[in-house]
């Protein structure tokens, strides 16, 4: 049996490119509960955390657990609580380069785990105020670290990507494929 642990619909349907044949179980953690670190170390922290929820409800199974945080000058950028946060995010995040980071877990039933952590340069165009504003009208930032989606309209905001595109979405899928 493989398990995802995580409620992200973006994860369901790239997990899917490698298998159909999982279930959903999101981990039930406090994520505030744990040390805020340096992004690649935090990320690394919440997926291992996330994993092991669930690998202790499931043990039988193979569990796979991630979290993807965007930084920008070593400060986290999380979800943010509304647009005027999101309009702050991408204003910072205008012209300039930041990094996607994605710690990935993987826990199998004979007790090995394994974790990684992928991390994906992402250049965004100077943009405007306007064009900002023009891209939360959207309302494409809700629920997305760093108030953008690359796979949707968030798209017309970045000039370049080094690293994996499939990150930037939130699961490294060639890296996790080689991990299970």
């Amino acid at each position: 049996m493989l398990i995802l642990a995580s409620q992200s619909p973006r994860r369901v349907e790239l997990l899917q490119r490698i298998t159909k044949d999982f279930e959903v179980e999101p981990a039930q953690i406090d994520e505030r509960a744990l040390p805020i670190s340096a992004p690649a170390t935090y990320v690394q922290t919440l997926a291992q955390a996330k994993g092991r929820a669930v690998s202790d409800l499931h043990p039988e199974a193979t569990v796979i657990a991630a979290d993807t945080m965007v930084a920008y000058q070593d400060d986290l950028l999380g979800k943010p609580q509304d647009e005027a946060a999101a309009f702050a995010m991408l204003k910072a995040l205008s012209g300039k380069t930041h990094h996607v980071h994605t710690g990935v877990f993987v826990h199998k039933p004979d007790g090995t785990e394994k974790l990684q952590v992928v991390t994906t340069a992402v250049e965004f165009w100077p943009l405007s105020d306007d064009e900002i504003k023009q891209y939360l009208a959207c309302g494409e930032y809700q629920d997305k670290a760093g108030a953008y989606g690359i796979q949707g309209q968030g798209a017309l905001l970045i000039k370049g990507i080094v690293g994996d595109y499939y990150n930037v979405m939130g699961l490294p899928i060639s890296t996790l494929a080689r991990m299970l």
